[in-house]
């Protein structure tokens, strides 16, 4: 399958991004793997916040910058939430054993997944957030046929507001 992309969007605030991931919260399935891209500070993880709050979990949702990942048991699934900042070599990925995270049973989000290219996992959805003035525009973008169900089931309701 070739890809397939939602518009690009503005997200005017940190508010508009967390309105986001709630949205798209309840298009999950278990077994997806979605990448993250953007810069320091885009709202990577402003949009998992969102998107386990969207997911009914109550608890405190931490940048998984030291600890590189963090998991949160949900009724539907596990979502583990990487970020992959500060590996200085691919292999720190096959050291960690994260590959074990992985599985029909989880969704993973990963944060700076280049620090591990050729070794992750394939990313059905990948999740491209930039700078734009003093918002941040986004963009999905489906590679797999369970990435593109994802967005199908994803509500255009936010798409409206572009």
């Amino acid at each position: 399958m070739g890809t397939y992309d939602t518009s690009q969007c503005l997200l005017p605030d940190e508010a508009a991004t967390l309105a986001l991931a709630g949205q798209f919260a309840r298009a999950l399935a278990p077994g997806l793997v979605v990448y993250l891209h953007g810069d320091l500070g885009a709202g990577k993880t402003s949009f998992a916040r969102g998107l386990l709050r969207g997911l009914g979990y109550q608890g405190k949702v931490k940048s998984p910058t030291y600890a590189l990942v963090e998991s949160y048991p949900l009724a539907a699934f596990t979502l583990h939430h990487f970020d992959l900042y500060r590996f200085a070599d691919p292999e720190e990925w096959e050291d960690a054993g994260f590959r074990d995270y992985f599985g029909a049973d989880a969704v993973c989000l990963v944060e700076w997944p280049e620090k591990a290219q050729g070794l992750l996992p394939p990313a059905d959805l990948i999740l491209s957030l930039d700078v734009a003035d003093t918002g941040r525009r986004y963009r999905f973008t489906a590679l797999t046929e369970a990435g593109k169900t994802c967005l199908t089931r994803h509500s255009t309701q936010a798409a409206a507001d572009c």
